[in-house]
């Protein structure tokens, strides 16, 4: 027998609470994900306690019931943001061999993600612009989840040079801050300025960074 039904029949109101919790957690995590979507369309500073209520069509109280203010209800979203980057970028690079491979992988993974969010934008940038002159829990929030990306590419550099798919002298913060700023300017074409075949000047541009680098071989991205 488990745990949970010896609680239960210990406790009956116990199984009761389990399963309200487990709905409150159900409608928060509901929630987040609304509020995600429309962040993406009105960003951060768009976001309320308010405007989430309606699209979800709960009453504010319900939803101020969740996060308690309108900041800690930004931050749950830009920390799943963060969670469903990591899912789509980070992790499955993580199954490639160290060095080359895992950092091809990285960057294919990012691109993929970037040419969807061209139409919805990205929260990281968008996030950015709004908050880069306003100091605070959800401008740390941001920041602590970009430079926690921004490592992890670091380490798959360092990674890739220890391995000796790159030269030996790579200065693995210079390739990093290139290859952000290769995704930093594909979003400015191609979201802002609609530039044709963006995408694939970003990949170009990715190959073009290895070689400089001394890789021997790049990957189709």
């Amino acid at each position: 027998m488990s745990n949970a039904s010896l609680n239960e029949m210990s406790d009956p109101d116990a199984g009761g609470r389990g399963r309200l919790l487990q709905k409150g957690q159900q409608t928060k995590s509901a929630i987040v994900d609304a509020a995600l979507g429309l962040a993406t369309q009105i960003g951060l500073e768009g976001l309320s306690i308010g405007a989430v209520a309606e699209v979800m069509q709960m009453s504010k109280s319900g939803v101020f019931a969740h996060f308690g203010s309108r900041e800690e209800l930004q931050i749950s979203v830009v920390r799943e943001y963060h969670h469903r980057f990591e899912l789509e970028v980070f992790y499955p690079a993580m199954q490639e061999p160290r060095g080359l491979p895992r950092l091809q992988t990285l960057f294919a993974n990012w691109m993929k993600r970037t040419s969807a969010e061209i139409d919805s934008g990205c929260l990281y940038i968008s996030g950015a612009a709004e908050f880069d002159d306003r100091p605070g829990p959800v401008s740390d929030a941001l920041a602590s989840s970009v430079k926690t990306w921004l490592n992890a590419l670091h380490r798959c550099v360092v990674q890739a040079r220890e391995a000796r798919h790159l030269s030996a002298d790579t200065d693995a913060k210079q390739m990093s801050f290139e290859l952000h700023g290769l995704v930093l300017a594909l979003h400015y074409e191609a979201r802002f300025l609609k530039t044709d075949k963006s995408l694939d000047r970003a990949k170009r541009g990715f190959e073009h960074i290895l070689l400089r680098y001394g890789a021997t071989s790049t990957l189709k991205v």
